[in-house]
């Protein structure tokens, strides 16, 4: 992790991340503007919440402020005492799940709870995740290194791992036949996982909405289009009683990396819409053929993620029937 010198007056030198987040880190020049006295929204999570928090201040009459932060996951010690600034001035705190001492650090929702006002109001939306449109896509995990990712997208496919597994070569076929029951079994797990962990952990539901939007839905498994975004963010709005109404961005907030989607994907799931071929990173398009070739070559250097993702993964991999 890169640990950055923060500057704490307009005067000082200041790094990109905290020109970029000068809100957060008291680092803003406020000259010739006059003070934001609404009261603050924390929106706290991982990287949807920017996107949401962009959505929510989107209505000029939006009755609460709010602060653009970094996700979560990115946080250092050093930055400890800006997020015990800003929840302390939180009237609504509203957050993603995220448990106590996370990365070691507290910035679960009962640790930021310590701090909040007496009279804060904590609402809790889900992190939104679907692979119904992706049903080969995974994330990987491994403790040897938690933020590793393979080169050219950062998202592993089950066909090339299970392709690493059995030592196919670079050329050779890496496909595999799925059923159509197998990609609409595939799709309602990813739907009853989402489900489940609302009704554990959150007060505004999200898992409807990517039915609704169909080949509209996502981007990725964990970047959903605005569509869904939009929905979620208006039903905080509504569940915050502000009576504000969401704006277009006029951008997609999370299309930087945007999957392909299969025809057979689509039909087994009844959708209308065009299938994708290529990925997209940045705008510049990578065929899955070359995404797989550079993949298979990260996993012979890491042959971890292969292990860890068969473990993982297993469930999903029956419900594909991927195993040969």
């Amino acid at each position: 992790m890169i640990h950055h010198e923060r500057a704490h007056d307009v005067g000082a030198s200041m790094d990109g991340r905290t020109r970029h987040y000068g809100d957060f880190y008291a680092a803003t020049d406020n000259l010739g503007r006059s003070e934001d006295t609404r009261p603050l929204l924390l929106v706290w999570g991982n990287c949807q919440a920017e996107a949401l928090r962009i959505l929510l201040g989107s209505d000029p009459v939006m009755p609460l402020r709010t602060v653009r932060i970094p996700p979560v996951h990115e946080l250092e010690r050093a930055d400890l005492p800006h997020v015990h600034r800003l929840a302390r001035q939180a009237s609504v705190l509203l957050t993603q799940p995220v448990r106590a001492g996370y990365r070691s650090l507290p910035l679960g929702v009962p640790d930021l709870a310590e701090v909040l006002p007496a009279d804060a109001t904590i609402v809790r939306w889900p992190v939104l995740r679907y692979a119904g449109l992706h049903p080969f896509q995974v994330i990987v995990r491994h403790p040897s290194d938690p933020a590793a990712v393979p080169n050219m997208v950062p998202y592993h496919d089950l066909r090339t791992i299970l392709a690493a597994e059995r030592g196919l070569g670079s050329n050779e076929d890496w496909d595999r036949p799925v059923s159509d029951i197998g990609l609409r079994h595939a799709a309602e797990a990813s739907l009853d996982e989402l489900r489940r962990r609302e009704s554990r952990d959150t007060d505004v539901a999200a898992s409807d909405l990517f039915r609704d939007a169909g080949s509209n839905a996502t981007h990725t498994i964990n970047h959903a289009t605005n569509a869904v975004l939009t929905a979620v963010a208006q039903r905080i709005l509504d569940h915050l009683n502000t009576g504000c109404t969401v704006r277009d961005p006029g951008r997609q907030l999370l299309g930087g990396v945007r999957a392909p989607i299969e025809q057979r994907v689509l039909d087994a799931l009844g959708l209308d819409g065009s299938p994708r071929s290529d990925w997209s990173v940045d705008g510049t398009a990578h065929s899955p053929d070359s995404v797989h070739r550079a993949h298979l070559q990260w996993y012979a250097a890491h042959p971890e993620f292969v292990g860890a993702a068969l473990e993982r993964h297993a469930e999903l991999i029956e419900i594909l029937e991927l195993a040969p």
